[in-house]
């Protein structure tokens, strides 16, 4: 069961996350705005951006980005940005949907947009999309379901797997 959320936390089950990553595809097909690839950062945006991918049938990029990483992912630190993107599909170009779960300080984004346009020049527009756009950031996606007034830890469902470790599965499995 997941827990009530408040003004400092955010509980979100599996159920309301897949409906808000579609309700962000509904928005961005609402927009009319047409792009070519999605391209995701790993490892928020995996998720988010695989459905995108395969809603609007185009290529799945991915970035991997990484800033929390210290007290078990809940202080951020310094941001890494990977030195290439995967895709399949040729390389990065055109239009691109950069999908992320949540937009929280605004750095990440700012600084992956900042990213491809030195690295990428193929690319002739980029638009942002994220579930949750949080107050306190620097910058606003083009795309946002769930404005965050008081800036609260968002608590997603996988985040279950973070403390968990392959010795301890069938204790969990069994457990349900």
């Amino acid at each position: 069961m997941t827990p009530v959320s408040n003004e400092k936390h955010l509980w979100v089950s599996w159920d309301d996350y897949h409906r808000s990553v579609e309700k962000l595809a509904l928005m961005v097909y609402e927009s009319g705005w047409k792009f070519d690839q999605v391209l995701c950062l790993a490892r928020g945006g995996l998720r988010p951006g695989d459905i995108m991918s395969r809603i609007f049938d185009v290529p799945l990029g991915i970035l991997s980005t990484s800033s929390y990483r210290a007290e078990a992912g809940t202080v951020q630190g310094e941001l890494d940005i990977a030195k290439y993107i995967t895709i399949t599909k040729g390389t990065l170009s055109g239009k691109v949907l950069l999908v992320d779960d949540l937009v929280d300080s605004g750095v990440t984004l700012e600084k992956v947009q900042q990213h491809l346009r030195e690295h990428y020049p193929a690319v002739t527009e980029v638009k942002s999309a994220v579930i949750w756009c949080k107050a306190c950031s620097v910058v606003r996606p083009d795309f946002y379901l769930q404005y965050l007034e008081t800036n609260p830890w968002i608590h997603q469902p996988f985040e279950e797997y973070d403390g968990l470790r392959p010795h301890q599965l069938a204790a969990w499995i069994k457990k349900g």
